[in-house]
């Protein structure tokens, strides 16, 4: 054998020294695009720090980190709130003031929805053009199994429509804070902390009231006058893209805030029962005998139980414990969640990963001596994550509801953090009046949320697996395909 490395021995940092051009293009783009939001993205990653620390004992330099945070608010961005404001009152002569540029403030918050939206999606041109490039100047290989499920998926009609309605709902948790018409601490946490300023027709002069009284005067609760529907104002000259809650909360902002929690416990508990559920696979294809055995014991009882009798029954055993303070109660579902699905997720690989297992060049590699943790990890474990996509996004939508189910019957996340099934529940009495946006609205974002990921899972499934659809190839070439690539 050549001493001399092979080209597939240099590594990706060698070949991208040897030909910097489009590795340097692509981060000009991408630093520009970051530069713009640059004060958004550190806010967002001391948040995310900031909660962490929150959860361990004593919290350790979370007023470092708090401060941090609203130096990092104070950096002016593109899209933030301050630049372009939507909120302020319209004056004697019908002119508005403090709104951008003086616009209607329902026209200056759909300017900046449509900025906020144009922003994501010239990110996620940009990784597709990285992607390109990557595979064009670095890649090795012209072709590899994973271009041809690139390609089914981009001409997967019903998985692109999910893909769509899966972003959209992602850039909503992501700018939530700018998305909305006002903020979460202003409008629902500390309202009579904070204040609005309206003309008053009677005195004729600009009028100074906490959010608070000016909630209380834009209640939504079907009965005469009291209702603030979808897409008006209030007596306070506040626009309300989906109008007002029962007690005069802006239910967008409520909406939007709502999104981060159910799909941040969605994620991370699909993340923790994933890897569970990835690891006792191998284990137990790799071994099989007493190893299969104990996790077939284990997860068949874990499966006995009702899934969502054992979320009451925690929810309400734990419900006033120090477990169900942590991220106003966030930390608790998603130990639930993640306890009570890897069983399920187990099931689905254990298939595969036998088949694997079974296959003729997983017995060479232990006859060339390999460890089992490295056939495990290079020889088996590309072609079960295929199938680990495409169950973790046809169960995220289910989590979702159950999130929200929890909440509607007053389990689950803690009051006032917004939580898209409590809005249902509120709402449930006036779904027959002139209030019936407060209960439908959210029910048709959880439709839509749930139809999305099913859609996007659809496209994955038939992305990695042809003969779903009807293709030519075997089922060894379509579990090749999605584990292969470069």
């Amino acid at each position: 054998m050549s001493d001399t490395p092979t080209d597939e021995e240099v590594p990706l940092r060698q070949r991208i020294a040897a030909n910097p051009r489009p590795a340097l293009r692509w981060l000009a783009g991408a630093a520009v695009l970051l530069a713009v939001e640059f004060g958004a993205f550190v806010g967002v990653i001391i948040q995310l720090v900031l909660t962490v620390v929150r959860l361990l004992p004593s919290n350790p330099g979370a007023a470092a980190l708090a401060s941090a945070g609203e130096a990092a608010e104070a950096i002016p961005t593109l899209l933030t709130r301050n630049l372009i404001p939507n909120q302020g009152y319209q004056d004697a002569g019908g002119e508005w003031i403090g709104t951008f540029l003086g616009l209607e403030p329902a026209y200056a918050w759909l300017l900046r929805v449509v900025l906020i939206y144009a922003y994501a999606f010239a990110w996620l041109g940009w990784f597709w053009v990285g992607y390109r490039w990557f595979r064009d100047s670095y890649r090795y290989a012209d072709w590899t199994p994973r271009d041809d499920v690139v390609d089914r998926l981009r001409s997967h009609r019903w998985g692109q429509f999910g893909f769509l309605l899966v972003l959209t709902f992602f850039i909503m948790a992501l700018f939530a804070p700018a998305l909305g018409p006002t903020t979460v601490d202003s409008n629902i946490q500390n309202p009579y902390t904070h204040y609005t300023k309206y003309y008053d027709d009677e005195l004729e002069s600009v009028q100074n009231v906490t959010v608070g009284t000016a909630n209380l005067g834009s209640t939504s609760q079907g009965a005469g006058g009291e209702n603030v529907g979808p897409w008006s104002y209030d007596d306070y000259d506040r626009f309300h893209p989906f109008g007002t809650l029962t007690d005069g909360k802006d239910l967008f902002t409520f909406m939007a805030a709502g999104a981060r929690i159910s799909l941040m416990i969605g994620l991370v508990s699909l993340t923790a029962a994933g890897f569970v559920a990835t690891a006792l696979a191998m284990l137990t294809a790799y071994y099989k005998g007493l190893a299969d055995l104990a996790a077939v014991i284990t997860s068949d009882s874990i499966q006995a139980l009702p899934v969502l009798l054992v979320l009451i029954l925690a929810s309400a055993v734990f419900g006033d414990t120090w477990l169900a303070n942590l991220y106003n109660g966030a930390v608790m579902l998603i130990l639930i969640f993640s306890l009570t699905y890897w069983p399920f997720f187990w099931r689905a690989l254990r298939g595969p990963a036998l088949q694997i297992s079974e296959q003729e060049w997983i017995d060479a590699a232990k006859s060339f001596g390999q460890r089992p943790r490295t056939i495990m990890q290079k020889h088996m474990l590309p072609y079960v994550v295929g199938y680990l996509l495409i169950y973790a996004s046809l169960t995220l939508g289910g989590i979702i509801i159950a999130v929200a189910g929890l909440s509607y019957l007053g389990l689950g996340i803690t009051p006032p953090t917004p939580e898209w099934g409590r809005a249902i529940s509120s709402g449930q009495p006036y779904v027959a009046t002139a209030s019936w946006h407060i209960s439908l609205i959210p029910g048709i974002m959880i439709t839509l949320i749930v139809v999305g990921f099913n859609a996007f899972g659809d496209g994955i499934r038939d992305a990695l697996d042809p003969q779903s659809e009807g293709g030519e190839e075997t089922g060894g070439e379509a579990a090749v395909a999605g584990g292969g690539g470069a």
